[in-house]
């Protein structure tokens, strides 16, 4: 860490009793919406194991079948039964992937086709299956994000061995630029040959309208920390027919895929999350549209040469991400820190990498411009008022950042 990093990270406390706390990170986590903490209190005398076959047990497993009734219906599952709960997004990501590893040799399929953009834990587990002697294929991106089809198109093509892909692995909005994908047309080329089609809705469930029917996808993830609810807990939606591999293994819960005792409180504020994110899509998502305009137009207008990543018309509406050319992220990140500001460089999960973002690097963005990037992201209780206030003190910042920057673009700093 620099000298001046540390210099940064101490004046920060320093002036923590006289700044505002104003949240934009909210695509690493959310707070506890407070009508989910409310019944997550109630609930904690719901204590039993719901495994057990005793009246406080059956009361328990009660409450577990709710909310797996809840969760289904967040995701247009007409099967409760579907939704296997897990302790989070990268656990359900890896049963797929476990999956593919167990049952694609059984049915002569041994070529999986993923993203270049994709988060860490689908990467990390799409490597290990290559490893392993599976052919993984990293298809690319455009410009903003959005998947290449005809590539997509021809790795499917039944001529040139489409009929050994097992599995398409394409999430559905990422996590780091906001791009939303067409996941409906990735899986009618998939299953046009007979792979199977996975998609990480962690960062769509909630935000966008989800519906695992419409979109005929085999298994698809999601992570309750991410809606407005606790975190260590997740799921993952199985369609009917598709197999399913246990990633751990011992008792008989989760129909036998995904032992351990229930995590009831957790499971139990999942369902309340999720009934409260199906309930608040529409206002939240055209608010939220609007707060994301309201900052990208005045960062746009205030700063002189910036890049906005990730797609202009099919992306998450509370998702913006900015680079800017002569000034370091992780400064402009500490900076707005000073002022009270909680944002991001980029994906919560490699924010400890001095790698520039490997999405950002996917889509034709360089490592300078990759490392001089701030991911905003809004949530529920985002203002106006602190839209306002992100504007008054961001612009001073990067002007100042790029005064003593060696990577200075000359026109943005011609006073």
């Amino acid at each position: 860490m620099s000298w001046k990093v540390r210099r940064m990270m101490a004046a920060r406390e320093e002036n923590s009793m006289d700044r505002p706390f104003i949240y934009m990170d909210y695509n690493a986590t959310t707070p506890l919406h407070p009508e989910v903490m409310r019944a997550m209190v109630e609930d904690l005398e719901v204590f039993a194991n719901a495994s057990s076959m005793h009246e406080a047990g059956r009361r328990a497993r009660d409450r577990v079948e709710v909310a797996r009734i809840q969760v289904s219906r967040l995701v247009g599952a007409s099967d409760p039964l579907s939704i296997y709960f897990t302790s989070g997004g990268s656990e359900s990501n890896n049963t797929v992937f476990e999956t593919a590893r167990v049952y694609g040799p059984r049915s002569g399929r041994k070529r999986i086709l993923t993203t270049a953009i994709e988060h860490p834990c689908v990467i990390e587990s799409a490597k290990r299956l290559q490893d392993e002697g599976f052919e993984v294929e990293f298809l690319g991106v455009d410009p903003m994000g959005r998947l290449d089809m005809s590539a997509l198109a021809d790795a499917l093509d039944p001529g040139r061995r489409g009929r050994e892909v097992f599995l398409v692995s394409v999430m559905m909005a990422n996590n780091e630029i906001g791009t939303i994908e067409d996941i409906a047309g990735v899986a009618r080329l998939a299953k046009a040959v007979g792979a199977r089609v996975h998609t990480d809705a962690t960062q769509a469930v909630g935000k966008i309208p989800v519906d695992v029917v419409a979109l005929g996808v085999d298994y698809l993830t999601m992570s309750c920390h991410k809606i407005y609810g606790p975190k260590g807990i997740g799921a993952l939606y199985v369609a009917k027919g598709a197999p399913v591999e246990a990633l751990i293994h011992g008792g008989h819960q989760e129909k036998g895929i995904r032992a351990g005792t229930y995590n009831n409180q957790g499971i139990m504020g999942f369902g309340k999350a999720a009934e409260l994110a199906l309930l608040e899509l529409e206002d939240n998502s055209t608010r939220l549209e609007g707060l994301r305009e309201r900052l990208r137009e005045g960062i746009v207008a205030a700063v002189p040469d910036i890049h906005v990543n990730g797609h202009v018309t099919h992306h998450l509406p509370n998702t913006l991400n900015v680079s800017f050319p002569g000034a370091e992220g992780e400064a402009i990140l500490l900076s707005l820190d000073l002022e009270g500001i909680e944002a991001s460089t980029g994906s919560a999960c490699a924010s400890g990498s001095l790698e520039p973002s490997h999405v950002l690097m996917a889509t034709g963005v360089g490592p300078e411009l990759a490392h001089g990037s701030i991911r905003f992201s809004l949530g529920r209780s985002s203002t106006e008022a602190e839209v306002d206030y992100v504007l008054e003190k961001l612009p001073p910042i990067i002007k100042r950042l790029r005064r003593f920057s060696t990577l200075r673009p000359k026109a943005a700093c011609d006073d």
